[in-house]
């Protein structure tokens, strides 16, 4: 059982406390930085604790329980009394066809047919299509009256399809051998071939974005491709401070994974001709529930088999990479922190490492993690014009934090 001593607040509360303020583009801050510059684009952060601010000390008493009535009263803050809404029923017309679209959009911008076949292999309507359904829903929840335009599809229909091109090209990366229950691409044609798909898909989406003709749109979706190749360079350093780990943690889960979804929201929003403050919303709307969804995935990496995730199974540890449940765990277990140095290159680090994340707090340290940052995107949702749509931003919450269990 692990007690807490003089700091009293888990390492989690004190994490998101911090993380919940929105200071740069990437969305995140370093917990040590004591001088913080707000960035005008980032003006609706939530209270936070600084560096400075020391909290009082609590009685001691097991971190599990702590996070556990922790996470109870968010759950209890979470689940306010909405009408039952399901997304994907909401958007049912909307979503039919995306993904036969997609491949339509693939297919006719080539005469070579290998090259249209490994393009569309992800694109055969197994997927979830959650960043077309978000996009869509944010379309809706701005104006619930008017019927989705031809350019707010075809955004979220590039949203997909940046998704899945950075997936191709993980594949490569990584070797990987299974992805949504199947066969991963590398495994069916070699990398070469693999390679200049992912980047065909993408040359797919320039040109959908050209023919949008909308300068700030164009401007905004492109930086979703900047950070993504920025997220992927950030995997090949390792930190050695428990506060740089941390941040880099978090801006590289914002450009990987959080940016996507926060400026594709943000495009359509801009798309709609919504103000510069609604269109804010939007983006931190998409930052937290993207940053939520990237800490379940890194939990289930520990949790879950590969037959449930469609996937490998602790891929991260063999890649070297620590993600949230490792960094927290480095609390109970300081050897960890020579193990993340080395990227678990050692004999017999990945084995140890997954053994100590689970004899720690650190799963539950990022489930509280995760919670928090949706509970601050369900705040936001809140502030849109009561419709289906806004109640279903409130349920894609549920979503993400569903895969939990």
């Amino acid at each position: 059982m692990i007690i807490l001593h003089n700091q009293a607040l888990p390492l989690a509360s004190r994490i998101a406390g911090t993380l919940l303020c929105h200071i740069n583009p990437a969305g995140w801050r370093t917990p040590t930085i004591a001088t913080v510059t707000r960035s005008p684009i980032h003006s609706t952060a939530s209270k936070c604790f600084l560096p400075s601010q020391r909290v009082k000390p609590i009685a001691a008493q097991p971190v599990g329980s702590v996070l556990q009535k922790s996470c109870s009263i968010l759950q209890h803050l979470c689940t306010k009394q909405h009408e039952t809404v399901d997304p994907y029923v909401l958007l049912e017309g909307e979503l039919r066809h995306i993904y036969q679209d997609i491949r339509e959009e693939i297919v006719l911008a080539t005469n070579h047919p290998e090259l249209g076949r490994i393009a569309t292999y992800y694109f055969d309507g197994q997927g979830k299509a959650l960043r077309p359904m978000i996009t869509i829903l944010m379309a809706k929840a701005l104006h619930s009256d008017r019927p989705v335009t031809q350019g707010q599809r075809q955004i979220a229909m590039i949203s997909e399809m940046i998704h899945t091109a950075s997936l191709v090209h993980d594949d490569v990366i990584d070797q990987s051998f299974a992805r949504r229950g199947k066969p991963s691409v590398n495994v069916l044609w070699n990398q070469q071939q693999v390679a200049q798909a992912g980047d065909y898909i993408l040359a797919v989406v320039s040109m959908m974005l050209a023919r949008l003709q909308h300068n700030d749109v164009t401007l905004i979706l492109s930086e979703i491709l900047a950070d993504l190749v920025q997220g992927e360079l950030m995997q090949l350093d390792t930190k050695e401070t428990e506060n740089e780990r941390f941040a880099h943690y978090f801006a590289r889960s914002y450009r990987k994974t959080a940016s996507l979804i926060a400026n594709s929201l943000k495009a359509v929003a801009v798309l709609t001709g919504v103000g510069e403050r609604t269109a804010e919303i939007s983006f931190q709307y998409g930052r937290n529930l993207g940053l939520a969804f990237q800490l379940v995935d890194d939990l289930l990496d520990f949790v879950s088999s590969a037959e449930a995730m469609g996937k490998p199974a602790a891929v991260d540890l063999k890649l070297g990479l620590a993600t949230a449940p490792v960094l927290f765990a480095c609390e109970k277990f300081p050897e960890l922190n020579a193990m993340i140095v080395r990227r678990f290159r050692g004999e017999g680090d990945t084995e140890r490492a997954y053994e100590l994340v689970h004899r720690s707090e650190g799963l539950e340290q990022t489930r509280f993690l995760a919670r928090k940052h949706c509970a601050e995107a369900r705040r936001l949702a809140s502030q849109f014009d009561e419709s289906p749509y806004q109640q279903a931003l409130v349920v894609v919450c549920d979503f993400v934090l569903n895969r939990m269990k």
